[in-house]
C-alpha cells in the first residue's frame, strides 16, 4: 500500500515565537466575552466629548472654554482610550520592549498635547482604539469560526448501565461503555457501532454532507451526527484522544508554525521601529542646524505625525489574520493544514507526486478472475493464498477474503515473511507458498508462461512447492473526481506524476485516463524515492500524496505531505503536513487554490501598507501631512488589510 505520512523535521522546527521575545506587536487582541457595544464603550464615550470639544472650540465660542478647563476637558476624552494603550507600553517596556506600536502612539499623542493640538492628539488615539477592536473582532471571529467548526462535541452523553439510559459527563466516559445515540444527536466520543446499521452526517469531520452509512463493527467517530434511527456505540477511545480532539487540537496549534513571510514581518518590525523613532528625534532636532526660521513647535508636529503614520500595526495584525483566515477556509472545506508555513510551501507547489491505490483509485479491489493450473487444486489454493494474505493488511488481502470466503486457521502456515515490494512467502506443510506479483516469481525463479504484461488488471501470481500455480486478477476503481483533479492541476500549471508498487500496465493505463503526465509501475519504496530525487534535481517543488504508512522516505524529500484518508488513519493526522478528510483527490487543488489566495491577500496587505506608509511618511517629513492623514495611513490602512485578509474566509474555492 502507497502512502504519504512522514514530517519532516527540518519543517516541524519552525516553532512559533514566543510573544515575550520582544517584538511587542504581537498582542493577543482577545476581546473575552465583552459585547460589541462593552468594547466599544470607552471609544464612544471619547468621541461624544471630543465632537463636543471640536464644537466648542470652532462654532459654539465661550469664554470659560480656555486654559486649563480646555485641557481638562480633553484629557477626560484622551483617558478612556488612551490609558489602556498608555498602560501597554508601560507593560511592554518592562518587559524589555521600549519600542513597541503602544510606545509610539504614546509619545506621538503626549506630545500633541504637550504643543497645545488636544483635538489631534484624541483623535489619533481615538481612531487607534477604534482600529484595535475591529482587529480585535476580526481575529476572534476567525478562531471562533473554526473552533465552532471543529469542536463539536456534546458535553453530556447517554450510556447505557445494565438495561437502563444514563445521562453523565462526556468527559467521564470510559473505553467499553455503551452510548445510546438518538436521530440528530452528535456522537462524543470514537467508537465501533453496535447496531446493524445507521447514517450519519459527516460534516464536522470532512465537510462532505452527504449521509455516510455505517454497518455493524465500523467505526465511528466524535463528531459524526446520527441521522435517522436510534444508534449503539462502544467507545474504544478515551475523550481526549478522539480523532476530533486531535483534528481540534491540531488546528488551533496551527499559527504555531509562522510562515517565513510572517516571520520576516516579524523580525522586520523589531529592527523598523527603533529605526523609526530615532528618525523623528531627527526629524525634530536637526533642522536646527539647517534652517533659517527654525521653530521648534512645527519640527515637532512633523516628527510626531512621522511615528503615528510608522506604526506597523498593518502589517503586525493583517498578515497572521490573513494566513489564519486561510487556515479556516481549508477546514471548512474539509482540508487541515497543520501550520501557515504549509500555505506558503503548497502555493508554490509545481509537481503532484501521487499513489494510485486508495488515492486516486478507490482502494477497493474486486477479483474479477481466477485462472489455477489444472495440476493444481483450485479450491485448494484458494484457501492457502486466503490464509497467507489474512497476514496482510493491504486492500488486494481484502479482495481476496470476500472472494474466497471464511479463513481455515487450520492450515500451518510456518515462516511468514512479507517481501517489500513484492509480496508474501510462507511454509505450508513443508511446502513454500509464494504470493504476490511476477517480481516475486523472477525473484524465486519460479517459471511462468503467462504474458502477464498485456493484462490491464493487478495480478496476484502463485507458486507453491517450486512451481508456477497460476494467478488472480484484481481490479480497482478510478475515483470519480480523479479526472477533474488532473486537469485543475493542469489548469494551474503544476504537472501530476503517478508512482505505483503495482503493475505497469496497470498504472499506465489509469494514468491514461485520467491524463496524467508521467507514471510509472513495479515500483520498490527506494525507486519512489529516486524518481522524486531526479523531480527535485531540476529545482522544482514536490507534494507527495499518498495514503499509508510505508511512504515515509518519499515524504521526507517532499516540500508538502499530504495524507489522503484522513478519517482512516491516526498516524496520518499526526505526521502529514495536510490532511484531506474525507479521501476526495479534488481537494488536492482545492488546497493548492486555497494556498495561492491566501498568499495573494497577505502580499496584497504588505504592498498596501508599505505604499500608504511611504506616501505619507514623506508628505509628513515635509511638513504637508497633517494628523488626520497620519491616522489614515495608520489605522486606515490596518482596517484596509483587516478587510482584505477576512475576505478569504467567505471564498468559495468548491
Amino acid at each position: 500500500m502507497e502512502e504519504c505520512c512522514s514530517t519532516k523535521p527540518k519543517k516541524k522546527e519552525q516553532h512559533a515565537h514566543d510573544h515575550s521575545e520582544g517584538d511587542g506587536h504581537d498582542h493577543s487582541h482577545d476581546t473575552g466575552d465583552k459585547t460589541p457595544f462593552q468594547m466599544f464603550l470607552p471609544a464612544i464615550i471619547s468621541f461624544l466629548l471630543l465632537l463636543i470639544g471640536i464644537a466648542l472650540d470652532n462654532y459654539i465660542k465661550t469664554e470659560w472654554f480656555t486654559g486649563w478647563v480646555r485641557l481638562v476637558w480633553y484629557l477626560a476624552a484622551y483617558i478612556p482610550v488612551g490609558f489602556p494603550v498608555l498602560k501597554e507600553a508601560y507593560e511592554s517596556i518592562i518587559h524589555g520592549d521600549v519600542f513597541s506600536e503602544f510606545f509610539l502612539m504614546g509619545i506621538a499623542t503626549v506630545g500633541a498635547f504637550a504643543i497645545g493640538e488636544y483635538p489631534e492628539g484624541v483623535a489619533v488615539m481615538l481612531f487607534y482604539s477604534v482600529g484595535e477592536v475591529f482587529q480585535g473582532m476580526a481575529v476572534s471571529r476567525a478562531k471562533g469560526n473554526i473552533k465552532a467548526l471543529l469542536d463539536q462535541r456534546p458535553d453530556e452523553v447517554t450510556v447505557i448501565e445494565g438495561s437502563q439510559p444514563k445521562i453523565i459527563k462526556a468527559k467521564e466516559t470510559k473505553i467499553g461503555d455503551i452510548i445510546q445515540l438518538k436521530p440528530g444527536e452528535k456522537l462524543a466520543l470514537d467508537g465501533k457501532l453496535m447496531t446493524e446499521s445507521a447514517s450519519f452526517n459527516t460534516a464536522a469531520l470532512t465537510g462532505e454532507s452527504k449521509p455516510d452509512t455505517k454497518t455493524k463493527g465500523e467505526t465511528v467517530l466524535a463528531g459524526m451526527i446520527n441521522m435517522n434511527s436510534i444508534a449503539l456505540v462502544k467507545v474504544n477511545t478515551a475523550y481526549e484522544d478522539s480523532k476530533l480532539s486531535k483534528i481540534l487540537e491540531m488546528v488551533q496549534n496551527a499559527t504555531a508554525q509562522k510562515a517565513p513571510t510572517e516571520l520576516f514581518i516579524r523580525k522586520f518590525a523589531k529592527v523598523y521601529t527603533p529605526i523609526v523613532v530615532f528618525l523623528a528625534i531627527g526629524i525634530c532636532l536637526l533642522p536646527y542646524f539647517f534652517v533659517s526660521d527654525y521653530q521648534f513647535r512645527d519640527w515637532l508636529y512633523r516628527a510626531l505625525i512621522f511615528l503615528v503614520i510608522s506604526c506597523p500595526c498593518a502589517l503586525v495584525i493583517s498578515i497572521p489574520l490573513g494566513y489564519f483566515g486561510g487556515i479556516g477556509a481549508a477546514s471548512r472545506n474539509g482540508i487541515l493544514f497543520k501550520g501557515s508555513n504549509f500555505l506558503d510551501s503548497i502555493a508554490e507547489i509545481q509537481n503532484v507526486v501521487m499513489d494510485k491505490t486508495g488515492t486516486m483509485t478507490e482502494g477497493v479491489f474486486k477479483v474479477q478472475e481466477v485462472n489455477i493450473k489444472p495440476e493444481f487444486n483450485k479450491d485448494e489454493i484458494l484457501k492457502l493464498v486466503n490464509v497467507l494474505e489474512s497476514k496482510s493488511t493491504h486492500p488486494v488481502a481484502t479482495a481476496i477474503h470476500n472472494y474466497a470466503g471464511e479463513i481455515d486457521h487450520a492450515i500451518p502456515l510456518e515462516n511468514v515473511e512479507e517481501i517489500a515490494g513484492h509480496g508474501l512467502k510462507a511454509s505450508v506443510n513443508g511446502k513454500e507458498l509464494l504470493v504476490g506479483n511476477f517480481k516475486l516469481m523472477d525473484k524465486f525463479k519460479i517459471s511462468y508462461d503467462t504474458n502477464h504484461s498485456n493484462i490491464v488488471y493487478t495480478l496476484i501470481a502463485i507458486a507453491y512447492d517450486q512451481k508456477f500455480a497460476g494467478y488472480i486478477t484484481i481490479a480497482d476503481s478510478i475515483k470519480s473526481d480523479a479526472k477533474e483533479t488532473v486537469e485543475n492541476l493542469h489548469r494551474m500549471g503544476v504537472k501530476a506524476t503517478m508512482l505505483s508498487g503495482d503493475k505497469s500496465t496497470v498504472v499506465k493505463y489509469v494514468a491514461d485516463q485520467l491524463g496524467i503526465d508521467n507514471a510509472f509501475g513495479d515500483l520498490l519504496p527506494e525507486d519512489k524515492v529516486n524518481k522524486v530525487k531526479e523531480i527535485k534535481a531540476k529545482n522544482q517543488t514536490v507534494a507527495f500524496v499518498g495514503d499509508g504508512v510505508n511512504d515515509a522516505p518519499v515524504v521526507a524529500l517532499s516540500d508538502v505531505g499530504i495524507a489522503m484518508g484522513g478519517l482512516g488513519s491516526d498516524a496520518t493526522i499526526e505526521t502529514a503536513d495536510v490532511v484531506i478528510q474525507d479521501d476526495k483527490p479534488s481537494k488536492i487543488p482545492m488546497a493548492i487554490n486555497i494556498g495561492k489566495q491566501t498568499k495573494k491577500i497577505v502580499w496584497q496587505n504588505i504592498v498596501l501598507a508599505f505604499a500608504v506608509k511611504a506616501v505619507v511618511l514623506a508628505l509628513g517629513a515635509g511638513g504637508l501631512a497633517t494628523m488626520w492623514e497620519a491616522v489614515f495611513a495608520d489605522v486606515g490602512v490596518a482596517m484596509l488589510a483587516i478587510l482584505n485578509a477576512v475576505r478569504i474566509q467567505r471564498m468559495k474555492f468548491s
